[in-house]
């Protein structure tokens, strides 16, 4: 009797960075309260280092299973899969490495004194909209008008 032995792949679930909408609870600010004084500045401090933690986690996550997970499959259709799911796996880390340099970069603006204000006109980007958005660099308005340049120069 011939015992028969099937191979499969180990299945991953991709793991799914929480935003930083879920890492904090809101920031309620106090009547009066200077924008982006010393609270707010330490609260946006902790959810960008937060977000930045979170997110080289789970590149050294990739790291480990791209090396363990690693296979010279016979198969060319089963190699072709998990070439697929690597390349997928390394623009998704691409895209998290340019966030993670957003993400310093607004570090550095906090530090400065210039985080919270639009680049362009220089007002208040707003609480909300950053809690939305942490790297948010431009006000709701110019980030619009942005948008619709974009759109019809695009």
């Amino acid at each position: 009797m011939r015992k028969v032995v099937s191979i499969t792949r180990k299945q991953t679930t991709p793991l799914r960075v929480r935003t930083a909408k879920e890492t904090f609870k809101p920031y309620r600010p106090r009547q009066g309260e200077e924008y982006m004084g010393a609270e707010q500045a330490a609260h946006f401090r902790s959810i960008l280092l937060n977000w930045k933690k979170e997110l080289m986690e789970e590149v050294d996550r990739t790291v480990h299973h791209m090396r363990d997970e690693a296979s010279n499959f016979p198969d060319p259709n089963d190699r072709a899969t998990q070439e697929e799911e690597f390349a997928l796996e390394l623009r998704t880390r691409d895209r998290e490495r340019k966030l993670i340099k957003k993400i310093d970069e607004s570090l550095i603006a906090l530090e400065k004194g210039d985080y919270g204000y639009c680049e362009i006109c220089g007002v208040e980007i707003g609480i909300r909209r950053l809690e939305a958005r942490p790297t948010a660099t431009l006000c709701i308005d110019c980030k619009t008008l942005d948008e619709i340049k974009e759109r019809h120069l695009g």
